[in-house]
């Protein structure tokens, strides 16, 4: 079999013939230079997410809404620093783990992560079904069978380069909470009010969907995926070549992560809180404030807000979730492909990568599974968010101790800014959860 011969290591981070989509004479196209990043982001906005931040609004009105205001440096950073492990080494998260950390350490987390990973999985398909089903009445199974197909067909039939581009136009879906929150009226002093000074006592239930909060925004499967398509860019712009082996490229890609990324997750916190926003000025204004499913936050919009913004909200669902679970299911393949050292990427065709694709499919058809089974699919819904938010710990600091060793980053380790970021949000996520468990006992 032949290879293909790269061009010099001074090419630019970019897979154009002329010029860098970022660095040029000509302006920057955003759409060439939005992906891993747009997608994460999107993404993060999952049905287990809208659950979360749904309850958030019908609990705690705007009470809540500071934090994804003061999450959103903190989220960019740790997605950059996911994004700069893979364009750097060549390797995902998982491969880099199994590189430079110990056995036990890397199995852990991917048990962990896959724990994680499948319960949402399963949630979200438990959602999507009922969101459907509030607008098209049918059989709840029937919709998490036909979900389930759908993810999975997606990533064995379509083209890596077509697979993107329904990703990125799927992120489109995201829209319709900006429509919902349109349609209701907001307190826009008492949300300004909540943004920069926080004032809900610290009780269990608070700190708990602040957990959930962190756990749905930054979320170990984002770290994985995005470092893990950082990867496969490579694989398909071949004038990208890992940063160890071409540093010169550098500064043109970190300038793109940075714009994807800062892009991304700004979506992605706008559209959280449009979703809480919405949520808060009608439902907890009509004193609705125990929401468990991002379903049963659409129908009390119904009522309440016109069957308009219950429909479009329930829309938005099924968008949402025909984004995020193919993205869960691929951060599991990777993380798992990558640990065991098998062929993978999406960019294989499947007889290429075959324990790649079984795992891929494995974790959504378990997911599927959860639903037919006697699991409180509106329990699992919530917990799994706060399940992500505890998992994220370890995660992340493993992450950020591997981001600034030298051998494995080389002259790109983190520094400044981007570290003090990463740490702060390390520290933050591990103060809440041990908070969480002391005020729940």
């Amino acid at each position: 079999m032949t290879k293909s011969i790269r061009p010099p290591a001074s090419c630019p981070d970019d897979d154009s013939e002329q010029q860098s989509p970022v660095v040029g004479p000509s302006r920057p196209r955003l759409l060439r230079v939005l992906g891993p990043g747009l997608i994460t982001g999107a993404s993060d906005d999952d049905p287990s997410g809208i659950a979360t931040y749904s309850q958030a609004g019908a609990q705690f009105a705007y009470g809540l809404s500071w934090t994804l205001l003061a999450t959103y440096p903190l989220m960019v950073a740790i997605q950059v620093i996911s994004a700069r492990i893979g364009r750097t080494t060549g390797h995902g998260l998982a491969g880099v783990l199994r590189l430079h950390t110990p056995t036990w350490l890397l199995s852990s987390v991917i048990v962990l992560l896959l724990i994680a990973n499948i319960i949402n999985l399963g949630a979200d398909l438990g959602a999507m079904a009922d969101a459907l089903n509030l607008l098209l009445p049918a059989s709840r199974l029937l919709y998490v069978l036909l979900f389930a197909t759908i993810a999975i067909s997606m990533q064995l039939f379509l083209q890596y380069t077509r697979y993107v581009a329904v990703l990125k136009w799927l992120t489109l879906a995201l829209f319709a909470y900006f429509a919902a929150m349109a349609c209701v009226h907001v307190d826009w002093w008492s949300l300004a009010r909540n943004l920069v000074w926080p004032s809900h006592p610290l009780t269990s239930d608070y700190l708990t969907t602040f957990v959930a909060l962190l756990g749905t925004t930054i979320s170990p499967y984002l770290f994985f995926w995005q470092a893990s398509e950082e990867v496969e860019d490579m694989h398909v712009h071949p004038r990208r070549i890992n940063l160890l082996d071409a540093p010169t490229q550098g500064k043109g890609a970190f300038h793109r992560i940075e714009i994807d990324t800062l892009f991304g997750m700004g979506f992605s916190n706008l559209v959280a809180l449009s979703i809480l926003v919405t949520t808060a000025a009608t439902l907890n204004v009509h004193g609705v404030t125990d929401i468990q499913t991002s379903a049963q936050a659409a129908d009390a919009l119904r009522p309440i807000a016109g069957r308009f913004a219950g429909a479009v909200f329930a829309l938005g669902i099924v968008g949402t979730g025909l984004l995020a679970v193919p993205v869960l299911a691929g951060s599991a393949a990777y993380a798992v492909g990558e640990a065991r050292q098998w062929p993978t990427g999406l960019e294989r065709r499947p007889e290429e990568a075959q324990a790649f694709y079984a795992t891929l499919v494995i974790a959504t058809l378990v997911g599927m599974i959860i639903n037919f089974v006697p699991i409180d699919p509106i329990k699992a819904l919530f917990w799994s968010a706060v399940l992500n938010g505890i998992t994220a710990v370890p995660v992340m600091t493993v992450m950020m101790i591997i981001a600034a060793r030298q051998e494995v980053m080389g002259a790109f380790v983190i520094r400044g800014a981007l570290k003090w970021l990463g740490w702060a949000a390390t520290f933050l996520m591990g103060a809440v959860v041990v908070a969480m468990f002391i005020t729940a006992f």
